[in-house]
């Protein structure tokens, strides 16, 4: 694979201007949008990919951090959905093994038959994976249950821990696997603009291609995009895009809210993480060990509106602490959280009528009368599956040439067996940059040198975009990432000559949103 680096974004915006039009043009830079991506560039068609913000600014930078088929889809039944995303995990941590690994999972047992229940229910998730799956799972006993999970309680609702069972998932890091596609884009020839909103979307019926209106947010500028494909990929929003080509009609989302909450490492004392099959009110929680924290999520809460940024709610944060505390033998409380964040999901409705309970899980692709394609729903573990279906209706439709699907095997940018951490081969590069060994939030390990890396070869624009997702500081400690936001944001004007007054407008402006992940 080549190790192409993105241009920086005045040659990008005259590329836009050196093509009249593109093969294909996808809109969204999340999960489905970067996959469609990399799925047509791949392919040999000339792709551009418009994101309005940053890359997995969205939902796809706010997930459990989880590479899953859904055991939850396997105790309702789901069988089809669960062997179809432990066949994409398994690729995935194939094509991005510095981002992708197995981590462990301890279902405890607090009542008579818990073991034998959830074991069986889990020999048949290692079935359904067959050749592709992580490892096997297996009953623990009492004390091996202590062993691979210390904190947990001794007893839950007055029964005695009696066990557990171990299981084997996939973990990644997101908002970094977004930035990997981002640049597997540039490396097979494609194009991607963040800070790049489409205002107009419109269909040339004499040229037979779309034309798409384009501000560059950062200038105020207005550009012309034609696309012969075009993909609207912008997961809660779709809806929004799908109005601009025709007006009236009907809304397919409706958003559901996800809250995450992080808390110091020795919650889970562990490097394996804990699943709670059933809360209260009948959901999965996760507490996942994640880059030295411990993630406690998540909810599922219906929404009407469709917040960039949504704030979670005192009744989702009470609800998460109080869940971990039937479970742990120290009991988190709000003075205990470290980052609070909330992502917006785009569940599927089924017809006009239906209601949150009959909402789908699964994604949906349609194409409308003008050719335009829109894929939502789903999740990040099946976002190539999702890219493969979305380029082979097009080919389908006649709107591209046949091509085959290569993203089963291609290996993503940075895919490397050596362990270099999420950098994969880059990490010998930004090693040898100025900074290397300065750190700018312990936490996280942010040094200069990846902040320089970030603006120079990951299209980081602004301080929020180091901080909360060429970095994680943001999701794993809000305090530290505040302080280190004048040091970014002074390398980052270094790197973009940029004046003293936008390193001040940067620091105010990312200390204003940093403080809505706190609770104190």
């Amino acid at each position: 694979m080549q190790t192409t680096l993105p241009s920086e974004r005045a040659s990008l915006l005259r590329e836009l201007d050196r093509t009249p039009v593109f093969d294909v043009v996808v809109i969204g830079g999340g999960a489905s949008g970067l996959g469609t991506a990399v799925d047509a560039a791949s392919r040999g068609y000339r792709t551009l990919l418009l994101e309005a913000r940053d890359f997995a600014k969205g939902t796809s930078s706010k997930a459990t951090k989880l590479v899953h088929g859904g055991v939850r889809y396997l105790a309702q039944g789901n069988i089809p959905l669960v062997r179809e995303a432990l066949r994409e995990r398994g690729l995935l941590a194939r094509n991005a093994p510095h981002l992708v690994h197995s981590l462990g999972f301890v279902v405890p047992a607090y009542r008579f038959g818990d073991k034998f229940i959830y074991g069986a229910g889990l020999k048949m998730y290692d079935w359904l994976a067959g050749s592709l799956n992580l490892g096997a799972s297996r009953s623990l006993s009492l004390a091996e249950t202590r062993a691979k999970s210390p904190m947990l309680a001794d007893s839950l609702n007055g029964h005695a821990l009696r066990g557990g069972t171990l299981y084997r998932d996939g973990q990644f890091d997101d908002a970094r696997l977004a930035i990997a596609l981002m640049r597997t884009l540039f490396d097979l020839g494609g194009v991607a603009l963040n800070n790049a909103a489409v205002r107009g979307v419109g269909f040339d019926r004499a040229a037979g291609h779309h034309r798409l209106s384009v501000e560059d947010v950062e200038t105020g500028d207005m550009l012309s995009v034609g696309a012969r494909c075009l993909v609207n990929a912008t997961g809660v929003w779709v809806d929004s895009i799908r109005a601009m080509a025709e007006p009236g009609v009907r809304p397919i989302v409706a958003p559901s809210q996800g809250v995450h909450l992080t808390l110091p490492g020795r919650f889970l004392q562990s490097n394996d993480a804990i699943l709670v099959p059933k809360t209260k009110d009948g959901r999965v929680l996760f507490m996942v060990p994640w880059h030295g924290h411990t993630i406690v999520g998540t909810t599922d809460t219906p929404r009407q509106d469709l917040p960039l940024d949504p704030r979670a709610s005192d009744e989702d944060i009470d609800f998460i602490l109080a869940t971990a505390s039937d479970y742990l033998s120290v009991k988190p409380t709000r003075d205990d959280v470290l980052s609070v964040w909330a992502g917006l999901r785009p569940l599927v409705k089924g017809d006009a009528d239906s209601s949150t309970k009959s909402l789908s899980r699964e994604h949906t692709i349609e194409m409308n009368a003008t050719g335009m394609i829109t894929v939502t729903g789903g999740k990040w573990t099946t976002y190539r599956l999702m890219a493969q279906q979305v380029i082979d209706l097009a080919v389908e439709k006649r709107l591209l040439p046949d091509a085959p699907c290569r993203t089963a095997s291609l290996a993503l940018h940075g895919a490397t067996a050596e362990q270099h951490g999420y950098y994969g081969s880059d990490a010998a590069r930004i090693g040898r940059l100025p900074g290397a060994d300065k750190v700018l939030v312990k936490a996280s390990g942010l040094t200069e040198a990846q902040t320089r890396f970030a603006v120079r070869a990951e299209l980081a624009r602004c301080v929020e975009d180091v901080l909360a997702r060429r970095n994680r500081a943001l999701f794993l400690d809000a305090a530290a990432a505040r302080a280190a936001a004048p040091e970014v944001a002074r390398i980052m004007a270094e790197e973009l000559g940029k004046p003293l007054q936008w390193q001040a407008e940067e620091v105010a402006r990312f200390d204003e949103f940093a403080r809505t992940w706190m609770l104190s």
